[in-house]
């Protein structure tokens, strides 16, 4: 399909619509803008992750600062505590939090599955126990979508089988056909046209049917299309082989979105296999560590060498942490387990990455994005990551 086309061309569904602004000569990558709801997403764009409505250590006013202009919060955390109900007397999800700008919610799926030891699967559903009191819980597509129709987001996930990396093209196979499936009954299941119903790519490691799963999806014609089941437990270059070859394949006028993924080098390269929108854990969870992201390296902020440094972390990041405090200061923190600290971190972190892909943003705009990202852009070995 002529590129030119994506930026013609726009899709809408009810207060939703996705345009194209520019286009990289060189690659697939495309800088665009999201409408919702709650305001709009310019793309591409890395989203922290709130997985119990709430970014770790880090304020709604915090992370606004950081850049941040879409959230995620997790279905099925939510069900379990405080539950759906809850959310929904309190407002929905956004006034629950006190956050006002576009918020996304996942089916739950992955989570479900990742209960291996805890769960049985049918056509019908996943049944579980739940690991906060052994209640036994039966999930469906249609459950699911009910509990992100109460959470009221403004981008909700299908509810997906994820299978585990390794299991062979059989069972492959049998998963990606009933995300089919059950993508199918969350549309008929979804109630609200104030939330758009995203659908998943799945098909593991095997290229042809990922490249089915988009096929089937995109002939339903929904608001935005997810790559997931990839940094599920696979190698780098492996997830990046998936992303290069199924990205470019989605539809052009619609949002597309890589589950899970939020380091430098993932980000830069899916970009320019035409993905919009991001998130991950990785800023938060680093900083409970103690690690600081600085333009493509990591630094643990506990070594000796920070001990004396009245340097900012980053003196180029224009974040409230590096534009008040130094390295030496947010050292003494963490060494003292003190929880400010890993806020700092968060607060940094968050802006670290969402800067990142605000800059490829520009650089798309700029036509210079293949130059000024070259280092990025090199194939992914294996065992790499930043």
């Amino acid at each position: 399909m002529d590129r030119l086309y994506a930026i013609a061309h726009s899709s809408t569904l009810s207060q939703f619509s996705y345009h194209c602004q520019a286009a990289c000569p060189h690659t697939h990558a495309r800088a665009g803008i999201f409408h919702t709801p709650h305001g709009f997403v310019e793309t591409p764009r890395f989203m922290p992750v709130g997985t119990l409505a709430n970014v770790k250590t880090v304020t709604p006013a915090q992370l606004k600062d950081t850049g941040a202009q879409m959230v995620l919060a997790n279905t099925y955390h939510l069900h379990l505590q405080p539950g759906e109900d809850v959310v929904k007397r309190a407002g929905g999800v956004h006034r629950f939090m006190g956050w006002s700008q576009p918020m996304l919610t996942d089916s739950g799926g992955f989570q479900v599955f990742s209960l291996s030891e805890m769960r049985s699967l049918s056509d019908e559903g996943v049944t579980f126990r739940s690991p906060r009191d052994g209640q036994l819980i039966h999930l469906t597509p249609e459950r699911s979508i009910q509990i992100q129709n109460a959470l009221g987001a403004d981008v909700i996930m299908a509810f997906d089988e994820c299978p585990p990396p390794g299991v062979g093209r059989e069972a492959t196979e049998k998963a990606t056909q009933r995300t089919y499936d059950w993508l199918k009954r969350c549309m008929a299941a979804h109630t609200r046209s104030d939330q758009a119903l995203f659908g998943i790519v799945q098909g593991g490691e095997f290229l042809d049917l990922r490249s089915q799963a988009v096929r089937m999806l995109s002939e339903l014609d929904l608001p935005g299309y997810a790559i997931g089941g990839v940094s599920v437990g696979e190698a780098p270059d492996v997830i990046d082989r998936v992303v290069q070859a199924t990205a470019p394949l989605m539809p052009h006028h619609k949002p597309r979105y890589l589950m899970g993924v939020g380091t430098y080098r993932e980000m830069a390269r899916a970009i320019a296999a035409g993905i919009d929108l991001f998130d991950c854990v990785i800023p938060t969870r680093l900083a409970r560590h103690g690690a600081a992201l600085v333009r493509g390296e990591r630094w643990n902020l506990k070594n000796a060498k920070f001990r004396e440094d009245f340097t900012p972390i980053d003196e180029t990041c224009s974040c409230y942490t590096c534009q008040t405090f130094s390295r030496a200061y947010v050292s003494h923190l963490l060494r003292s387990q003190e929880l400010l600290g890993y806020t700092l971190l968060s607060i940094h972190n968050i802006t670290e990455l969402v800067a990142f892909t605000q800059r490829i943003r520009t650089a798309i705009f700029n036509g210079t994005f293949h130059q000024d990202f070259a280092p990025w852009l090199a194939p992914i070995a294996p065992s790499t990551s930043f």
